[in-house]
């Protein structure tokens, strides 16, 4: 990798943990655990305890049209009532996830900037480098509503599918910012099945990615609704909506796609099939296990946050497997075997 892969690789991997981060902030129901934004209970570094919150550093307009969206009655707001939602655990399990982003924003940056050096046949990974960033500045901007919605479901959505498409483009980015980017070792004219299922496979990813995460949200409703019951209870429930039915179907059709291309890319490379169809096929693999096991023993908290987490690279996965299978420079080009 040369210097700039290396800044576009460390924005996207600081995207990827910031994803698993995310997650644990989801599950644990740490969400609101900051009441305001871009501080927390009005400071830059969030009090450990309730003895230390100002409310007077507040914006209590905001906080009031957030509890009226979320359902509550504005005139039984009172700062006790405010105080009684402190809790020092999702307070700091919110607050780290925000400092997880900072890399994001620092990286991505220092992506743009790079890419000014590129040579022109490059400039390309200029344009992505300028939308990733831009991106980024979108999602710290959704962010702020996520909060002030009160994790409205549709403004979660958007979060999450502009996270997907950030992703999409730093893995592209990554992959074309060298002169002769790696491609598989495919012969002329042997690459247009391959590329048709890898493209078929990331409209599938993507497409479970957003239902996901409105599965994510019906859970997200669910321990709320169902606080203090066992969390085996929410399955049956689960299989009472459509949407829920039709992503755990759609991973059986990732699944055989999968196999299918893996198949097929292994077949005309001799096979060497390159590590990202590998790690797809592995993620893939990994993905059917803990969705079986949410599905049939428990909805673990630890295993939806892996689910969240290896989608994320699944996806960036399925790019990266899509990049190599279109040879740019081609009688220089670096060929990937393994």
């Amino acid at each position: 990798m040369n210097r700039f892969q290396k800044l576009a690789a460390a924005a996207l991997v600081s995207v990827l943990i910031l994803i698993f981060v995310g997650a644990i902030v989801r599950v644990t129901g740490a969400g609101l655990g900051c009441p305001d934004w871009p501080k927390c209970w009005g400071c830059l570094i969030p009090p450990w305890k309730v003895e230390q919150v100002d409310i007077s550093k507040i914006d209590l307009d905001k906080f009031q049209q957030k509890y009226k969206r979320m359902g509550g009655d504005v005139s039984m707001l009172t700062e006790e009532k405010i105080l009684e939602s402190f809790n020092p655990r999702h307070v700091w399990t919110e607050f780290i996830n925000r400092l997880f982003s900072l890399p994001v924003g620092l990286f991505s940056v220092a992506t743009m900037i790079a890419a000014f050096g590129r040579p022109r046949d490059q400039r390309i990974v200029w344009w992505t480098s300028l939308l990733s960033l831009l991106l980024v500045l979108i999602n710290a901007w959704m962010g702020a509503r996520v909060v002030y919605s009160g994790l409205s479901p549709g403004v979660l959505t958007t979060h999450m599918a502009l996270a997907m498409l950030l992703i999409c483009l730093l893995s592209f980015t990554v992959w074309r910012g060298r002169q002769n980017p790696a491609s598989l070792p495919i012969r002329p004219g042997q690459s247009g099945k391959i590329r048709t299922a890898v493209v078929v496979l990331l409209l599938l990813v993507v497409a479970e990615g957003i239902m996901g995460t409105q599965i994510r949200e019906m859970t997200d409703e669910m321990a709320k609704s169902h606080d203090g019951e066992p969390r085996e209870q929410w399955i049956s429930e689960l299989e009472q909506s459509g949407l829920y039915l039709a992503h755990r179907s759609f991973s059986w059709a990732i699944l055989v796609v999968t196999v299918l291309a893996y198949a097929w890319t292994r077949a005309v490379t001799g096979g060497r099939p390159g590590a990202a169809a590998k790690v797809v096929l592995a993620m893939v693999l990994v993905q059917m296990v803990l969705g079986v096991v949410m599905a049939q023993i428990h909805i673990y908290a630890a295993v939806q946050v892996l689910h969240v987490g290896l989608a994320a690279v699944l996806l960036s996965g399925v790019v990266f497997w899509l990049c190599q299978t279109v040879r740019i420079g081609s009688q220089n080009a670096h060929t990937v075997g393994h």
